[in-house]
């Protein structure tokens, strides 16, 4: 090594650098020594970004030599020059590498590729090492290469290697970029989730590490690390990566994020960050809870202050102008362009996910003043301020009134049928479940229309009717909201959705709505005549064999008290002759309903008297079933003999 040290300073004192022809003719030199100094004169005096004569230096080595060199570096070969000198060869070896692979078509060779394993074996073995740099800068450009340059890097273990050095990169330097290049190009390249279900806990500490850049920096670098946290969090496999997020002990990942977010919603940048800022708002309340709006903004590397309450009121806002910007946007393309070409389907795809997270963030941040409500306690201790509760209704109040208005210009076109819509229907259920006097003379203009939208692969307005039902519930519970129920056509809807529930044998829904169903038609059976209302014969019949099959193989009281009552209710519109005269109602339909009634009037009306842990509801269920069966019985002789035949069974007055 002294003779490259001695060659080095006579370089530097010559008056005029080496010509080209100099640096080649000691590159094709016989022995290590003069391709060594070949070599360091290189480094030292030719341009990097001199391309032309970066590939001239590359094909006088070859890739023997260097290869030798970078493995005597290693403490692997033997090159020319005292062993210990071999953090020189590394570095020498490591930033010939790296000037080489600036050159694509080197970049692309296999012993570019073949050297991958190599350098990232360098990393992890000299992690404070001047040429850091280097090294990540040379495995960027030759995974970036050519196609299996990354499944090198992933199968030589890339992954790790990446997940824990990165921490200890500094903020904001280029090889702390180079790093997040090399993660976007492992997230991007691969097949679909081989990293997220391979490595979840890896690239978990690989979304901290980048989260802390998204919150310092202010710079372009800012963007880029909100693009890759999106893109890893928001993929379709991130689910092993959030629930390793989720079992984090300490949430600064948490607060990194939403302290970049507000950075990004309160500047003026370019629309598409804005709305990627809100992809990512969404990701971590997916991880964290809608709690995440109203969490901390103190990072202890930081110096930034934030009002407590100002993430909420900024993602709120940022989504209503989404939403606004969307739908006018669709509007635009369905009822204005169309006149004259059909929309561009991939543009209108974009705009529906777009639209989609925007909702979705307004329907957690309903979610999360819901919680509020239901609790003062908590809302005393809360960061949420009486103003700036009013701030948030407000803003919501303003983006609901503009999602009706996009309901009632798709009513006014005939439109019924598309996501766009289904998606409206069920953001405006889920504010009006809370909030069910809102809108109230948009509500009762549009409620008829909303009960009939279709998803765009439904056949029936099912999802639509079940995102409505919370607020039909609600609104029933009086005589203004059952008129208003009665007027929309809404009791012949709810009534199909209720049988298409029980009817579903591999439903996912919650059990919960079928009872939101039944207790909104109870509801309105219960006030029938306060509102003049007349049941459709073949709703009722449908709905009565609807609710004795829902029956026939439960044990659970609660769900035979609730069809019982219902039918109850029904019978005593009616008499068993007209029943059975309609075609589609049958004699074994009366006897199921007679058994159903049975079950509930004698077996569960014993359980009920004789047990203490039986709610409210359910007596209330009772009372409902025995005063009905009281009024009725003489009109259903049938049902009669079955309830009280061989039964010790005592009519209440």
């Amino acid at each position: 090594m002294e003779q490259v040290q001695s060659l080095e300073a006579s370089s530097s004192s010559s008056s005029s650098p080496p010509s080209l022809e100099d640096f080649m003719k000691l590159l094709k030199g016989k022995t290590d020594s003069q391709r060594l100094a070949g070599l360091l004169l290189v480094t030292k005096f030719c341009d990097k970004n001199d391309q032309p004569t970066i590939l001239n230096v590359y094909h006088a080595l070859g890739s023997t030599f260097l290869h030798r060199l970078l493995l005597t570096g290693m403490g692997r070969g033997g090159v020319g020059g005292d062993n210990s000198n071999r953090q020189a060869y590394l570095r020498l070896s490591v930033t010939v590498l790296s000037s080489l692979a600036r050159v694509s078509q080197v970049a692309a060779t296999d012993e570019m590729v073949s050297k991958i394993p190599l350098i990232l074996e360098v990393i992890s073995n000299e992690s404070g090492s001047s040429f850091r740099e280097e090294c990540y800068e040379f495995l960027f450009l030759v995974s970036a290469a050519r196609e299996d340059g990354i499944i090198t890097l992933y199968d030589s273990g890339g992954v790790n290697v990446l997940a824990s050095q990165m921490a200890t990169l500094p903020d904001g330097s280029h090889v702390m970029e180079l790093a997040m290049k090399l993660v976007q190009l492992i997230v991007s390249k691969l097949p679909a989730g081989k990293v997220h279900v391979n490595h979840p806990s890896e690239l978990s500490n690989m979304v901290v590490a980048i989260a802390k850049q998204f919150a310092l920096l202010q710079n372009a670098l800012k963007f880029d690390a909100l693009y890759l946290l999106s893109n890893i969090l928001s993929s379709s496999y991130s689910g092993p990566v959030h629930a390793v997020l989720q079992s984090m002990t300490c949430g600064e990942w948490s607060t990194c994020i939403r302290v970049g977010i507000m950075d990004v919603l309160q500047n003026r940048v370019a629309p598409a960050e804005k709305l990627q800022a809100l992809v990512l708002a969404e990701c971590a309340m997916s991880i964290a809870g809608e709690e995440w709006l109203i969490g901390s903004t103190i990072l202890p590397f930081a110096h930034n202050s934030f009002p407590d309450n100002r993430c909420i009121l900024l993602v709120l806002e940022s989504s209503r102008v989404e939403i606004a910007v969307i739908l006018n946007e669709l509007a635009y393309l369905k009822y204005e362009a169309s006149k004259n070409s059909p929309p561009n389907a991939e543009t209108f795809l974009v705009k529906l996910r777009n639209l989609g997270v925007a909702f979705s963030l307004v329907e957690m941040i309903i979610k999360l003043i819901s919680k509020f409500g239901e609790n003062e306690e908590s809302i005393s201790t809360c960061i949420l301020t009486e103003s700036t509760f009013t701030k948030i209704i407000g803003g919501l109040n303003e983006t609901i009134g503009v999602v009706l208005e996009y309901l009632h210009d798709a009513k006014d076109h005939g439109d019924r049928k598309g996501n766009d819509l289904l998606a409206s229907v069920r953001i405006v259920g889920s504010y009006l479940a809370e909030a069910p006097s809102a809108c109230k003379e948009k509500i009762k203009e549009l409620l008829g229309y909303m009960l009939c939208v279709e998803g765009e692969d439904e056949s029936s307005p099912f999802q639509s009717v079940s995102f409505l039902l919370p607020v039909l519930c609600q609104i029933t519970m009086d005589k203004d909201g059952c008129e208003i129920f009665v007027s929309a056509g809404a009791f012949r809807a709810v009534v199909g959705c209720l049988i298409s529930l029980i009817d579903s044998s591999h439903s996912k829904i919650d059990s919960s709505t079928i009872f939101l169903a039944c207790d909104t038609i109870l509801n309105l059976l219960l006030k029938r005549e306060e509102v003049r209302f007349s049941l459709d014969n073949l709703c009722y019949v449908e709905l009565l064999q609807a609710l004795s099959r829902w029956t026939e193989d439960t044990i659970d009281t609660s769900v035979i008290m609730m069809a019982s009552s219902i039918c109850s209710l029904i019978l005593d519109t009616t008499c068993e002759e007209a029943l059975l005269r309609h075609p589609k109602f049958k004699l074994d339909n009366l006897i199921a309903l007679s058994q159903l009634l049975k079950r509930s009037l004698v077996t569960c009306g014993q359980e009920l008297m004789s047990d203490d842990t039986n709610t409210n509801t359910e007596a209330d269920l009772y009372q409902i079933v025995s005063s009905g069966y009281s009024s009725w019985a003489e009109r259903f002789p049938h049902v009669k003999v079955v309830v009280e035949g061989g039964a010790n069974f005592v009519r209440q007055s």
